[in-house]
């Protein structure tokens, strides 16, 4: 049976159904027995008392098949029991659904009829015959009891369970009725299949659960359409921040969790730690597109700009899109295609079913991996197929001696007949099959199948670490950690149904695969931008987006050259320079980032530049300037949010809240799906106990975090203790309002030759504050005592000074002259006076000053494998290639150092 809790302390204010509520007033006894009745048999009277735990002298009967639907959808690990986090979730279930039944329940009598029912149904989006509503009646209502019982129609307990049973049956019929014809035809096999996978109403039931049906309560009220109704109720993973949050408590402390050299967990301020088990209806990655494909079916779902004309280059000016509907086509046709062809033996031989893709951000990218997902296929380097954009077929061709399974490439552009007879000529002496991907997909149409059910455990993607530091590691992520680090994102309410998201980041990198993931739970639209970074504020202004995810190195970008605006003479600057400081000042003052006079007069003009449609701007990866988010906020009105996390985590870790005034420079409490603690670092004097905040290495632990690494055990037990505590090598504090903020990298601090230790990433940020400098790579030496560095200047500010020193205008375009200017005494000697300005500015320490620079006009970049996907320096790789350069700052005696020194 299902029993009513004595107490229960949750976050959920929604007291429990009262008892017997839904079996009308017959059951609800006045009085509440302390002790038998007289005459009370003592044995039955203990067979009561164990049952009655409220102690309110009755008990209310829960339908034996509801309770075992119910066990069906909470047991997530199918252990046949509910542990308490489950029971938690399970809780609430009932609880919102009573809130439900009380708004249809317009009589008051505690059952449902067939006409209330008929309402209710109708809401939800299912317009029934008569005749089938007759049918559901009859079989879920109560009939008239003679003396004591339920009153007559559908209780509480079975109209939960016929609502169950009508949508999950209706949304059964709607994923076998592929082309939406109102008829299915299902063959003996399909069925057994079907059945036998486990395709049941628990695996696939309710998308409406608990947070969207009080939603769904107050839209009635307000007359809400049909259609609205119905995203309400494929909407449930919307979870608003609660009214007058508390600031303060960003991350909360649990009692009891200190130990000497850590500091105590912390856990999210608002709702805590979450579980998995706790959300049921969305566990893995294909559950994420089948979500978004009930909510916006035939929307538009991936877009992209065609190329009008090659000589020049140019584009259409508008994104040509596919809907959910057309995609799902697409990624089922896919993932046939590759199932089929690892089952016949054609592709395979590892240990593990591994697909891989090499391409820019484009809509195929995300079918591919979404067919990856649908049909059990990993993302990996140990590779039998890549998907491949064309120019990169010949590079892979030539790669072959070094992928020794390899063997289709499927080339994501049509080939000319010319270009696929060579490169098939190429790839049979190579013993490697070359397709395109459309053939692939009209394989997959003939030998269509069902996808493939996942389970959180099974494993989504092997994810390669940036490898900044050292060889890139594989993360192994299951669909558990991806799916869960989706779902508490959305925590907070900061997206919106439908919203439209801009890809420009990698998709290599799990920062943008979650992006993406992010935006198809609310069925929203994403563009890709044209591969271009120099068409991508085209790109934007012509798609407009709400969401902008970044990183620093744009960000910052974007900072300075808004900010040159401020230098700007007469009453242009002025008015610039009055905008920016009343709003920061309104800012910290009340938390608001809106003024109507200014953002008309002023800051239009910035939010234009991306759209002038931005709610959302999120940065992550590495740290950003207070500065540069103060002004980010003001400037474009919206919420912007740093977020913490890495690959090892799905990207999530801390987030600052948008509400919070002061979060410039920190990176927020932890996520609702993991929880943080620091731990002390004796090397470097960081401790628990350091005053006025502890601080330490941060680690995490939790569902969104990766359990190893692939095929390197070594790192694993280095990274990952024995307590799940995933080591993340960032060096942190914490303060009193629980919000944490990035110091130092464990493994990026430099000890001098005089002892002192310069935390070498943090010291190029405050000179990249520096619109000059457009890439900085500071180096230390522990043999020495001064700091070097390697400097890329922005070209336009670079040909500004030269020009200026030298007295002859120099075009930021004259290559031949800027080449020339990096080798003269003076343009050098001007560069590092700018530089030590900035270093003033930043407060930096006497040892934090780099010494010596040797200026580059050749950019660090992905495809000169100095930066990694995300724009990291790759550490090792750029000292490599600056060797001569480095030693020869550090051969000469240091004489003709910056000509001025900061005393401090």
């Amino acid at each position: 049976m299902l029993g009513r809790a004595q107490s229960y302390n949750s976050s959920h204010t929604q007291p429990p159904p009262p008892p017997g509520y839904g079996y009308g007033q017959s059951l609800q006894h006045s009085q509440s027995y302390r002790g038998p009745p007289p005459g009370a048999d003592p044995q039955l009277w203990q067979w009561f008392s164990a049952v009655d735990t409220d102690r309110s002298g009755n008990w209310t009967n829960f339908d034996l098949d509801t309770v075992k639907m119910l066990m069906g959808i909470f047991d997530t690990d199918r252990s046949g029991t509910i542990g308490f986090n489950e029971f938690a979730g399970l809780w609430k279930y009932v609880s919102d659904w009573q809130g439900v039944f009380r708004h249809f329940d317009v009589d008051r009598s505690g059952s449902i009829d067939g006409h209330e029912l008929a309402n209710a149904l109708r809401s939800f989006g299912y317009n029934l015959t008569p005749e089938i509503l007759m049918l559901v009646e009859q079989k879920y209502a109560t009939p008239p009891a003679t003396n004591y019982g339920p009153p007559p129609g559908i209780t509480f307990d079975r109209f939960v369970r016929a609502c169950i049973v009508v949508k999950t049956l209706t949304e059964s019929f709607r994923r076998m009725d592929s082309d939406g014809d109102g008829w299915i035809q299902v063959n003996y096999e399909q069925f057994m299949r079907r059945t036998q996978a486990g395709e049941t109403p628990f695996r696939v039931v309710d998308d409406a659960l608990s947070s969207c049906l009080p939603t769904i309560i107050s839209c009635l009220a307000q007359s809400c359409d049909p259609p609205t109704l119905l995203r309400l109720m494929y909407s449930p993973l919307r979870i608003e921040w609660p009214e007058n949050v508390d600031i303060t408590k960003q991350g909360v402390e649990v009692p009891g969790t200190r130990r000497p050299g850590q500091t105590g967990h912390y856990r999210n301020g608002v709702w805590g730690l979450t579980m998995l088990e706790s959300q049921p209806y969305v566990r893995t990655l294909p559950d994420i597109f089948e979500l978004g494909l009930k909510l916006s079916k035939n929307d538009p779902f991936l877009g992209y700009r065609p190329v009008l004309s090659t000589n020049p280059l140019k584009y259409v000016g508008h994104f040509v899109w596919s809907t959910y509907a057309q995609v799902d086509v697409r990624r089922r046709n896919i993932g046939s295609a590759l199932h089929k062809l690892f089952t016949d033996g054609v592709l395979g031989g590892g240990e593990l079913d591994t697909v891989g893709i090499w391409s820019q951000n484009r809509p195929e990218w995300q079918i591919i991996d979404l067919a990856l997902h649908a049909y059990a296929k990993i993302g990996h380097a140990n590779l039998s197929v890549v998907f491949v954009s064309a120019q990169h077929i010949p590079t892979l061709l030539a790669l072959r001696q070094r992928i020794p399974v390899l063997r289709m490439i499927v080339s994501i552009d049509d080939l000319t007949a010319e270009v696929s007879r060579i490169l098939t000529s190429w790839g049979s002496i190579a013993n490697i099959q070359i397709k395109e991907l459309r053939e692939l997909e009209e394989f997959g149409k003939a030998n269509n199948i069902p996808p493939i059910p996942a389970t959180p455990e099974q494993i989504a993607t092997i994810c390669y670490t940036s490898g900044t530091l050292s060889t890139p590691k594989g993360a192994i992520l299951t669909h558990g950690n991806l799916t869960f680090s989706v779902v508490t994102n959305l925590h907070g309410g900061l997206y919106d149904d439908k919203g439209v998201l801009l890809s420009y980041l990698p998709l290599a990198h799990i920062y943008e695969r979650v992006n993406e993931l992010n935006i198809l739970c609310y069925g929203g639209k994403i563009g890709y931008f044209t591969g271009d970074p120099l068409r991508l504020l085209e790109d934007a202004t012509i798609l407009r987006p709400n969401y902008f995810p970044s990183v620093p190195r744009v960000l910052n970008r974007v900072y300075q050259i808004a900010m040159l605006a401020a230098q700007a003479p007469g009453l242009k600057g002025f008015l610039f320079r009055s905008a920016v400081e009343a709003k920061i000042k309104r800012l910290r003052e009340t938390g608001d980032n809106k003024h109507a006079f200014w953002d008309k007069l002023v800051f239009r003009k910035v939010q234009a530049v991306l759209g002038g449609n931005i709610m959302l701007l999120t940065t992550g990866s590495a740290p950003i300037s207070v500065q540069a988010m103060d002004f980010l906020k003001i400037a474009f009105s919206c919420d912007v949010v740093e977020g913490y996390g890495m690959t090892e985590t799905c990207t999530t870790g801390c987030r600052t809240w948008p509400n919070d005034p002061d979060s410039s420079g920190l990176i927020g409490g932890p996520h609702p799906c993991n929880e943080v603690k620091l731990v002390d670092v004796p090397s470097l004097n960081y401790t628990s106990n350091d005053k006025p905040h502890p601080r330490g290495e941060i680690c995490m632990r939790g569902g969104n975090c990766l359990k190893a690494y692939y095929k390197d055990e070594k790192s694993t037990r280095e990274t990952v203790d024995e307590e799940g505590w995933m080591h993340t090598g960032d060096v942190g504090e914490v303060d009193s309002f629980g919000r944490f903020k990035v110091i130092d990298r464990v493994k990026n601090i430099m000890k001098l030759s005089q002892g002192e230790y310069a935390a070498l990433e943090r010291i190029e940020n405050a000179y990249l504050m520096n619109p000059l400098l457009a890439q900085l790579y500071v180096h230390g030496d522990s043999l020495q005592d001064y700091l070097v560095g390697i400097v890329v200047p922005e070209p336009a500010k670079f040909a500004s000074l030269v020009s200026e020193v030298g007295g002859v205008h120099v075009a930021p375009e004259d290559f031949g002259a800027l080449a020339k200017a990096i080798r003269d005494p003076r343009i050098v000697q001007a560069v590092s006076d700018e530089m030590l300005k900035e270093a003033k500015k930043a407060e930096l320490k006497g040892f934090e000053i780099i010494k010596k620079i040797h200026i580059t006009l050749d950019p660090f970049t992905p495809d000169n494998e100095l930066l990694t996907p995300t724009f990291k320096i790759r550490r090792r790789d750029v000292q490599a290639k600056y060797k001569k350069e480095l030693e020869a700052m550090y051969a000469n005696p240091l004489a003709s150092v910056l000509s001025q020194q900061v005393k401090l």
